[in-house]
């Protein structure tokens, strides 16, 4: 590629189906923003609690070419994500709105060969294998469940953390019930 050559730029249509396949291959660079139902991403709707109409994300994509010493420029993808699902809080176990706002960047390779040779040290963007038919959906499908905390939970204070369905009664007894196996030991010593 020269670098004094003008890149078409492409708009990436909001249809989920047309971002199934997008070539990342050809000397273009793209852009577009829409938004994204969670029934439009099938792994992320079985991660939500509740599915709330208006729920969903609102998504951006730039690419643009970098000049690489040594090396033909290459494709840089910026990805960013906004919006919200509706998670189990693992402290009340009640539904709690989970907010995402994530700003993603990938440098796009043509191989594994390529993304395994990239500088993992890299905290700024990752390596990603992209093809003729690039699935730019399950992509944004990706990093939507990717940035979802391991442990949803309603901010500190906002809820009481779930307590044993047992009475206090019930649960002295079964407390009881269950005595110290080291016990016997500490009979043994005294005898």
């Amino acid at each position: 590629m020269k670098h004094n050559q003008v890149l078409l730029q492409v708009e990436l249509s909001i249809e989920p189906n047309a971002l199934k396949k997008v070539d990342f291959c050809a000397p273009q660079s793209y852009q577009g923003t829409g938004f994204l139902s969670i029934s439009d991403l099938p792994r992320v709707a079985e991660e939500a609690s509740t599915i709330i109409p208006g729920d969903g994300f609102d998504w951006s994509v730039k690419t643009h070419f970098e000049d690489s010493p040594g090396s033909e420029p290459h494709q840089i993808l910026d990805l960013g994500l906004k919006g919200r699902l509706h998670l189990v809080c693992q402290r009340c176990l009640q539904g709690c709105a989970i907010d995402l706002d994530e700003k993603c960047r990938f440098v796009l390779v043509l191989a594994d060969v390529e993304a395994d040779a990239y500088p993992i040290e890299d905290e700024k963007q990752e390596p990603l294998v992209v093809n003729q038919h690039f699935n730019l959906l399950e992509t944004i499908e990706d990093e939507v469940l990717l940035s979802l905390p391991l442990i949803p939970k309603h901010p500190d204070g906002f809820c009481e953390p779930h307590t044993s369905t047992f009475g206090d009664e019930e649960g002295e007894v079964a407390a009881n019930e269950h005595e110290n196996p080291f016990n016997i030991l500490k009979n043994m010593k005294k005898n």
